[in-house]
């Protein structure tokens, strides 16, 4: 992506070449093989919350930080490399780690220096390579989804011993853990399942209402609510948009407490962010908590202190994952099938990266895991 576009995201995307040096010490030579379309890169495209340019002191960047990769090359100079050449990897997207080893700054996104997978080909420091298992029993696609559930992993882990603090013994089926919808929110109820809880989420079309419903979770048809966002600047003085709000609202509400036998949701898996931050608040449960990992529409929120206190709700906010926890939430998913459906996945060649790029931003993909293939396996 370039510092100037005008005004769509796949604008902002620019088919280059760009050099770089020969490998150093511990870095390895990689061409990206199927990659996964985040939100992290329509943060990007649209400046919004960052322009990662101008943070980075770049006047170009390669985004692109999950996703499958061939190596081709590896420059080890006597360090404890653990990938060889011909290995397929996952990326770990670490660009800057804290003590503790989760991320401050993110790896082609606001990490400087970093070179992303929307390349034929790109160098990385081989410790953020992780190999898929040999002899696999999942597919290249279903694999491609990790980011979504890597991140899902560690903010289900959080929530759920967050909620543990303050209900202690009672049976996780007399409580509901709600999703506004995503990638992400769908791994994590398909972990609050396992757990057994009581799940639900929205989706906005038949074919994603079908795909809840075939994995055990209760859809939620959004189109039943159409004015549940908050109104826009513009229609701040428009009256009816706010009784049609409060509509929506209200039966919103009655469908969760319908859900929740009238206590309200447990667990909200919230990563939306201020269009319906109130809402989340209002349909949550006492000794409830909020958890996000996420923000596609905003930042910042605001509630009542006071009223949160004496509801005793617990709000979880993380980022990414532990790094040193990559290579067991893998075999987890390997070993018990924690993983995307087979088949759920849609696939754009990388000369239609720019359609994909537009096609998120205005919600004209079905699937939770859009992907974009570089090199041929």
């Amino acid at each position: 992506m370039t510092g100037a576009h005008d005004g769509s995201p796949g604008s902002a995307l620019q088919r280059d070449r760009f050099a770089f040096g020969p490998l150093e010490e511990g870095e390895a030579l990689v061409e990206p093989i199927l990659c996964s379309w985040e939100a992290n890169m329509d943060h990007a495209l649209t400046r919004s919350p960052i322009d990662v340019c101008s943070s980075r002191g770049e006047d170009a960047v390669v985004l692109g930080n999950l996703g499958v990769v061939r190596v081709l090359d590896v420059n080890a100079a006597g360090r404890d490399v653990r990938v060889r050449e011909g290995d397929l990897c996952l990326l770990m997207p670490f660009g800057k780690l804290d003590r503790f080893g989760y991320a401050e700054l993110a790896y082609a996104y606001d990490c400087p220096h970093t070179i992303g997978l929307l390349a034929k080909r790109t160098k990385m420091d081989a410790r953020l390579l992780l190999p898929i298992p040999d002899g696999t029993a999942y597919s290249l696609p279903q694999w491609t989804t990790y980011g979504r559930y890597f991140t899902a992993w560690d903010n289900w882990q959080k929530a759920y011993g967050c909620w543990r603090t303050q209900v202690i013994d009672d049976d996780p089926a007399n409580h509901l853990v709600f999703g506004w919808g995503g990638g992400v929110a769908f791994a994590e109820l398909m972990l609050a399942k396992r757990a057994g809880f009581r799940v639900a989420m929205t989706a906005g079309s038949d074919d994603r209402i079908a795909f809840l419903r075939e994995n055990g979770i209760t859809p939620v048809d959004r189109r039943r609510f159409p004015a549940l966002s908050l109104p826009t600047r513009a229609e701040r003085t428009d009256r009816e948009r706010h009784q049609r709000r409060r509509t929506s609202v209200r039966e919103f509400l009655e469908l969760v407490n319908e859900l929740s036998d009238g206590h309200g949701v447990a667990i909200f898996v919230d990563n939306i962010g201020e269009p319906l931050y109130d809402i989340t608040l209002t349909a949550l449960a006492r000794e409830g908590v909020v958890t996000t990992c996420g923000w596609k529409a905003g930042m910042r929120l605001s509630h009542l202190r006071g009223a949160e206190s004496i509801g005793r709700h617990l709000l979880i906010n993380t980022h990414v994952w532990r790094l040193p926890d990559s290579p067991g939430i893998r075999d987890f998913q390997e070993a018990e099938g924690w993983i995307a459906p087979k088949g759920s996945d849609v696939i754009y060649d990388f000369d239609r990266v720019p359609e994909l790029a537009d096609d998120y931003a205005n919600a004209r993909i079905g699937s939770y895991f859009p992907m974009y293939r570089v090199n041929p396996l």
